[in-house]
Formats: C-alpha cells, structure tokens, sequence
C-alpha cells in the first residue's frame, strides 16, 4: 500500500547498517510503513542509547522511534531473517563496516546504498564498495545475475524530513525492479521516491556536489552574495555533469533530483554539513578546526580528492572542485582561489 499505510500483511524485516541521521530517518520511515526494522549501530553504547531512549539523540534528536523499529550493535542479529538491507555508512568507514559485517550478510539479499562519496583508494561507488567487500561481481550484477543492488540519493536533509517537511529523492537499482521495491518500502505522505534508471549518475552527482557545496560555504563565510552563490551552483553543475558523463552516465540525471535537486539544497541549508564545513572555512577557520568541531563526517572533504583522481583518470577539467582541494588540503587562501577563477581566459558558457 503506497504512501505510509498498514503493510502488516506484508511486513518485512529490513536491516539498516548506520546510525548516522539519514540511516535513522530511513530506519524509521520504514517502520512506520509497517515493517519491522533493526538499526545496527557499530557502538555497543550508542546502541544502548537509542534502544533506551526510543531516539537517536546524537545525529537525530527529536525523531521518535517508531514501535516496530529495534535497535542492536550484535552483528548477527542484525541479519538475522532479513529481507532487505540498507547500507548507510559514510564512505571512509564503509569498507572496513562491511569487512566486519560480511561474514554475517545473507546471500543474494538486495542492498540499498544510501551513502554519497566515492571511495578514495579505489574510486569505486558506494554501492560498488560493498559488491566489492560481498565478493561480488559487478558486471553479474550489471547483467541481472547476483545480488541485486540499489542506490538512493537526492536532496534529504534529515532533520527537515524527520519534522515531515516534504522532501523528494530518487533511487536507481540493478536490476531495476529493485527500485520499484524500494520505492515501495520508504515512501511516505511527506517523503516522495522517483525511480530512476541510471544508478551510476545517481552515485556520482550525490558524491559530487558535497564538493561544490563546501565552496558555497566558503562564499557563505566570506560574505561574497547571493549572486556569487547563483554563479558557483550553475558553474559546479556544469563541471559535475562533465564528469558524469565522461564517466557513462547520464546527463539529464545530473538535471534531476539526485543532481541538482541536492545541488541546490546542500548549497543552501544551513545545516548541511559541507556548506557550514566551507562557512568556517571563509571565516578564517583552518580546514582541521572547521572537522573537528563537528562530529557528523563531511563526506566532501575526502570526496574532494576523489573527485579530482577520477576527473584526472577520465580528462575532465574540473577548477571549482580543484580549488575546494587545494584550499582544503594545500592551505590555499580561499580569497586567492576565488581570484584565480574568476581570471581564467574568457570562454563560451558551453565550454
């Protein structure tokens, strides 16, 4: 029943892996769709914390846990009976997450990936790190054969759908007809999920823009304006489409939500957390002092790095997302690098 109704006759159990605030928000819109859920935390005391509160109050305070829903740190547990997983690892920790975990997973059981960012050792996408860690092959996967495999993406920022703020994003899946289940298992009255057919686009414009959204924290903190903002939205989605489809995607995907629907959002919510990482830094904050004030990872910094190596592989130019790295990792001043890419030689917007 599609939109949040009763499903008891067809409850599943779902696991999701990740206690950060997306995972948790999906862990319970799933639940309140009907289907019993296990949140797996890697944490024994963060663990304890949720099942005992009802909530997470660390990354989600505030969102009730529905009754259906059951908290767990015991790897096995987690898997025990499931029939869907969602994977909601940050990038840097989801190799070593899944190394742990793998022993555990059922075979041929679908995962939803719903992490952004683009592993910095070996470039592969989220949702190809954990095929990667399963032993699975890709092209199998690609050709209908082995566990089927999902990625969702778009603007979500958590705490606004947690209110039941509307908000909308898009999943894309191997075989497609995973999407559709997905689709399925996290809508809500206030969170709409289009399929959408190209997976590896969604993957790549939901790494990428965490790079271009640091740099409208950057002109957020130097106070630069609204048409600055405007300039840098249109330029770093001209440069993520590039690379998409240098890559093999598609370039309308990079024009939809996963692209810049999340563009947009993460360029402007003031919660997000690449924006207001970007913020401290116009303000003067040295790149380690703006991450260690927080405690959610930024996925755009190491994503920074990432983006520019498979740019690089694929001979893409890609100055606004070189300028985020070499201001993150080089100590450049960001005013300077500003300077420099707005005295670039004078071209065709096309170009």
């Amino acid at each position: 029943m599609h939109g949040g109704g009763s499903l008891s006759a067809m409850s599943k159990q779902i696991t999701v892996i990740g206690d950060g605030a997306m995972g948790t928000l999906c862990g319970v819109m799933v639940a309140e769709n009907g289907h019993h859920v296990r949140l797996w935390s890697a944490f024994e005391d963060q663990a304890r914390q949720m099942a005992e509160h009802r909530e997470n109050r660390k990354f989600l305070p505030g969102c009730s846990f529905p009754e259906r829903l059951g908290v767990t740190p015991d790897d096995g547990e987690a898997f025990a009976g499931v029939e869907t997983i969602l994977s909601a690892v940050p990038t840097q920790y989801l190799r070593p997450v899944w190394q742990r975990l793998a022993k555990h997973c059922p075979a041929d059981v679908p995962i939803c990936s719903i992490t952004k960012g683009i592993e910095e050792e070996t470039l592969l996408r989220p949702s190809e790190v954990v095929l990667d860690v399963l032993g699975e092959s890709r092209a199998a996967v690609g050709e209908g054969r082995g566990r089927p495999v999902a990625a969702l993406s778009g603007p979500s920022i958590a705490p606004e759908i947690a209110d039941h703020l509307p908000a909308t994003v898009a999943v894309a899946a191997e075989p497609p007809a995973l999407a559709d289940d997905i689709q399925e298992l996290i809508s809500r009255p206030y969170f709409r999920v289009y399929t959408n057919p190209d997976m590896l686009g969604v993957e790549l414009a939901g790494a990428s823009k965490n790079v271009i959204a640091i740099a409208a924290g950057v002109l957020d903190g130097l106070d630069l304006g609204d048409n600055a903002k405007a300039a840098l939205v249109s330029r770093g989605l001209a440069e993520i489409v590039r690379l998409g489809v240098a890559a093999g995607a598609r370039a309308e995907t990079f024009y939809g939500l996963a692209g810049v629907g999340d563009l947009i959002t993460t360029c402007i919510s003031p919660v997000g957390r690449n924006r207001s990482f970007g913020q401290h830094i116009g303000q003067g904050q040295s790149a380690e002092e703006a991450l260690s004030a927080r405690e959610s990872v930024v996925e755009g910094v190491r994503t920074a790095r990432s983006v520019l190596t498979l740019a690089r592989k694929l001979d893409v130019e890609m100055p606004l997302c070189q300028g985020v790295h070499d201001v993150i990792f080089d100590g450049r001043d960001p005013r300077e690098a500003i300077s420099d890419l707005m005295a670039r030689p004078l071209k065709s917007e096309s170009q």
